[in-house]
């Protein structure tokens, strides 16, 4: 799972957007492939897991922007250690032989505040699994998370946050 933290404000040009790796997280899905709508999906992962890559920026600038990340500002990682999304309904949008597109509302829980989240994702099935692909856009502000600033304001982080994730699920043994 990657997170993509761009920029905006009058002096944009002069920051960096952030690529925040999740390096693992645990969950379960409940594939029912006659009836989607009996499907379930759970994720959860540590939020001080969460690691800024420093891809496009300037490599002196990652340890503060992690850190920032961690703190009370951001994911208050201390308070708030966990990050979960429960589907509340799987729904099919478009369905091939080994390939489906869905539709998924769920919850959201971050820094301890749930709102709801809808998540278009491709899935590949096989005999093995499933692996499924998607984006989500997260409004930081929605889970009381102010834009980071720097320069009086003049550069900021978006309020949206762009959540790009691949999951990979074998049947239990």
């Amino acid at each position: 799972m990657v997170v993509h933290v761009g920029r905006s404000g009058l002096f944009a040009f002069a920051g960096h957007d952030h690529e925040v790796a999740v390096p693992a997280f645990t969950g379960r899905v409940t594939l029912d492939r006659t009836d989607l709508s009996r499907s379930k999906l759970s994720v959860q992962f540590e939020a001080a897991a969460m690691t800024v890559t420093g891809k496009g920026e300037p490599p002196e600038d990652v340890p503060e922007v992690q850190r920032v990340m961690l703190s009370d500002r951001v994911l208050d990682v201390e308070r708030h250690p966990k990050i979960a999304f429960v589907s509340r309904s799987i729904s099919l949008v478009e369905r091939s032989t080994d390939r489906m597109r869905v539709r998924i509302d769920g919850q959201l829980t971050l820094r301890g505040i749930t709102r709801p989240v809808t998540v278009p994702i491709e899935v590949r099935l096989s005999d093995e699994g499933l692996t499924a692909t998607g984006k989500a856009t997260v409004r930081q502000t929605l889970f009381g998370i102010r834009p980071v600033t720097a320069g009086a304001g003049t550069v900021r982080v978006k309020d949206d946050v762009e959540v790009v994730f691949t999951v990979v699920a074998r049947p239990a043994k």
